[in-house]
């Protein structure tokens, strides 16, 4: 059974996560931008607030459940916020040279005229980054002793994914 003031951090988690101060704020960035150039800071928070925030849910919801303690808590965070950012600019990189089983259409993104990591930084650029988020959200997970190997092995997937 699970702590009901736990359960009521996770709603307002939860909320947050989903709401105008998490993925509806990313998606109107999103709309807002189509067709136009933004700049990187712009891009940055559009990601932490679409993806970004509801990948940081799934990993903050069991912590948080759990009754972790505040400092791995924190850490999980970090390492939620830094997956949801490598994801979006992997997913960036994979629209330019992925192939058909992404779902969508290679330069989808730039027919409608979105602004992406490799729009704005270039290809070879957007993967460093991709590897910095990636490094971020490892170094978050040294807190944690061997049981956060699958946590370490997914992050590494969702930058190295081909598809």
């Amino acid at each position: 059974k699970y702590n009901p003031l736990n359960i009521l951090k996770l709603i307002r988690t939860f909320a947050f996560a989903t709401g105008t101060k998490g993925m509806i704020a990313g998606q109107m960035i999103d709309l807002e931008s189509e067709g136009k150039k933004i700049d990187l800071e712009r891009l940055k928070k559009l990601h932490r607030h679409k993806t970004g925030a509801l990948i940081r849910l799934a990993v903050e919801a069991p912590a948080i459940l759990a009754d972790t303690k505040k400092e791995a808590l924190d850490h999980m965070i970090q390492y939620g916020e830094s997956i949801g950012l490598a994801f979006q600019i992997a997913d960036d990189v994979l629209d330019i040279v992925g192939g058909e089983e992404l779902g969508k259409d290679i330069g989808s993104d730039e027919e409608r005229g979105k602004s992406t990591y490799p729009s704005l930084l270039g290809l070879e650029e957007s993967k460093k980054e991709a590897q910095k988020a990636l490094d971020q959200a490892l170094r978050a997970l040294d807190y944690f002793d061997e049981s956060a190997i699958p946590l370490r092995e997914l992050a590494k997937f969702i930058v190295n994914r081909n598809h």
